[in-house]
């Protein structure tokens, strides 16, 4: 995949290119990442490339000649244009996972008060991260790539992207790591007793409970598994030890000893 950002501040992309996991997806050629700085293309003898809009209004406004005359350099057949917009759809993991399939991106960011609206007429969706306001497109565009990168084959280990929060409507479960106690705090004895397919149901359980606590806007409409129904039941009932997970732990003695 190539990823092309439009910008004023092409500087601001130098560190999120040299870091971690995008540093060494580029390195492995499984994305190429370009900036081209809008500013190079205006006609306007003082370089400007913003001006106060018409009609009046507070702020100034993308001029749509430099920004049209950039895009130019950088679209081909295949490219989707995106516009980073607090107007736009609200970005998420479906849209990150679609967007993982394209062969090029043209990532356009704006700022100061917007763009020209003959701009949009270019450009094959806008796209939110929320609904507030930011000063620019570029921090929006590095969490778009970020997102959209981190999906592409050779990125990063499969086994990494198996369950991650949103991938099956559901937040991640807990992780944990060792000492296996610290300070007081004692990881859960389940995930010692060497029993992957109780791990995997008391994390499926895990996974439950904290849409409940924390995001109960996603469990609106959702198909629950024949599984998932019955991890429910235990939750309502506040079975923290259930007769499976008992059993998990009496079978995994040797492991927890």
């Amino acid at each position: 995949m190539r990823i092309d950002f439009l910008t004023l501040f092409p500087e601001l992309f130098k560190p999120f290119f040299e870091t971690s996991i995008i540093k060494r997806a580029v390195s492995k050629k499984v994305v190429s990442l370009r900036v081209s700085n809008i500013r190079d293309f205006t006609l306007d003898k003082n370089y400007r490339v913003d001006d106060y809009p018409l009609g009046g209004g507070a702020g100034l406004v993308m001029k749509c000649q430099p920004i049209l005359d950039c895009l130019k350099t950088v679209r081909k057949e295949e490219s989707k244009v995106i516009y980073l917009s607090p107007k736009g759809q609200v970005f998420n993991q479906k849209m990150a996972k679609e967007l993982s399939k394209e062969k090029h991106l043209i990532l356009l960011c704006g700022h100061y008060e917007g763009i020209d609206e003959r701009v949009l007429k270019q450009v094959n969706l806008e796209i939110s991260l929320g609904d507030y306001i930011l000063t620019g497109g570029e921090l929006p565009a590095m969490v778009l790539a970020d997102a959209v990168i981190r999906l592409l084959d050779g990125a990063i280990s499969e086994d990494s992207l198996d369950i991650e929060s949103f991938d099956n409507g559901l937040l991640e479960y807990p992780q944990y790591t060792f000492p296996r106690v610290y300070e007081g705090a004692e990881v859960p004895p389940i995930l010692l007793c060497g029993n992957h397919e109780a791990i995997k149901k008391w994390r499926l359980k895990e996974q439950l409970k904290e849409t409940m606590k924390k995001r109960p806007d996603l469990l609106v409409g959702r198909k629950y598994s024949k599984l998932e129904l019955s991890l429910l039941k235990e939750i309502e009932k506040g079975e923290e030890e259930p007769a499976w997970y008992l059993e998990a732990l009496e079978k995994g003695k040797k492991f927890l000893d």
